[in-house]
């Protein structure tokens, strides 16, 4: 078992790493919070896999659970699926020495934590990550949402969780296209702050527990220095500007999210080399080392780039564009939106 600690001030938490942990979790959950009940926010896929396991591990230690089992897919980031949650924890009298418990992969974790954030102006949140991809990335740093039909996460709050348990066992269960998923993400932190970790990705990848460990220790620091994302933090965007309009373009259906992302690197890539700031032949090698993966590395219709223009990142007629200088160095690249639709072009 690992531990890693993120140092925010008043709000520090551990992100426990390890085979076999939804069995302690009770244990390492009442080492945190003396609480009594937790509601446990999980979808129908994940609720027949770990629920019951979850929940036993809870009763372990007096902590009486309720399973809120939500439909799978990013269409439960929605008003609706999220009301439904506030409607059975308010009947249920939930209250603020309670615990809200996010049992899945990325989508679970935004909407379990958007619905923490928010009811009764707050209420601790544990993350119990079950993807590759939320156990690399979405898990930690605080940032919580729901999406919008202007855009991926235009309604969210930052809530830092009070745990991170990653049991590595999940990932057993995990279908293909999924792992890939996370290893979007995993490519994305090699290709902005991790040369060697990016190295390492162009051959094959095993040690699934030392990805993870490295990835958070990234992940780690980076949010450790810019919590609210004002500067520093976007670099952990590269890709997503434009990742996340081929998600909303395709309906959030037709490409998940580490799909989008890959796309959205590549597209970056390219970018950076037209402008001059990216070193030749990156996008090549990211374009090799997605594939290996399983990734695409276009979308199979003309993106709508217009979409970017919701990009959190935007101020006013700008938008800050995370681009590589190189493998291993991102920076932020300010751009005038009309000049990047028409090079996008």
């Amino acid at each position: 078992m690992r531990r890693l600690r993120v140092n925010i001030p008043g709000r520090e938490y551990e992100l426990v790493i390890g085979a076999g942990l939804l069995r302690s979790a009770g244990a390492l959950l009442r080492d945190v919070i003396p609480c009594k009940r937790a509601f446990v926010v999980t979808d129908g896929n994940v609720a027949p896999l770990y629920g019951e396991t979850l929940c036993a591990a809870l009763r372990n230690e007096r902590i009486e659970p309720s399973l809120l089992t939500v439909p799978p897919g990013e269409g439960s980031k929605s008003q609706a699926v999220l009301f439904g949650l506030y409607d059975k924890m308010l009947e249920a009298q939930i209250t603020r020495g309670d615990v809200i418990i996010a049992l899945g992969g990325g989508v679970i974790g935004d909407l379990a934590g958007y619905a923490a954030a928010t009811l009764l102006r707050g209420i601790p949140f544990v993350q119990i990550p079950t993807t590759l991809l939320s156990q690399t990335d979405s898990s930690v740093g605080g940032k919580v949402a729901i999406n919008h039909p202007h855009g991926k996460n235009l309604i969210g709050a930052f809530h830092q969780p009070k745990l991170v348990i990653a049991d590595t066992d999940t990932l057993k269960t995990l279908p293909l296209r999924e792992l890939a998923c996370g290893l979007a993400e995993v490519i994305k932190h090699g290709a902005i702050a991790d040369a060697g970790l990016f190295s390492l990705l162009e051959e094959d990848v095993s040690d699934y527990a030392g990805l993870i460990d490295r990835n958070c220790d990234i992940k780690r620091r980076v949010v450790e220095a810019d919590e609210f994302d004002t500067g520093g933090r976007f670099v952990l965007n590269f890709g997503h500007t434009f990742g996340h309009a081929v998600e909303a373009q395709g309906g959030f259906s037709r490409y998940n999210h580490g799909e989008a992302v890959a796309i959205g690197m590549v597209t970056a890539a390219v970018l950076g080399e037209k402008l001059g700031v990216t070193t030749s032949g990156t996008a090549e090698r990211l374009r090799r080392v997605l594939t290996l993966h399983g990734l695409p590395v276009s979308s199979d219709e003309a993106p709508d780039w217009s979409l970017t223009l919701t990009d959190k990142k935007r101020d006013g007629d700008t938008l800050r564009l995370v681009l590589l200088k190189e493998i291993g160095e991102a920076i932020l690249y300010p751009i005038d939106v009309n000049k990047l639709l028409e090079l996008l072009k």
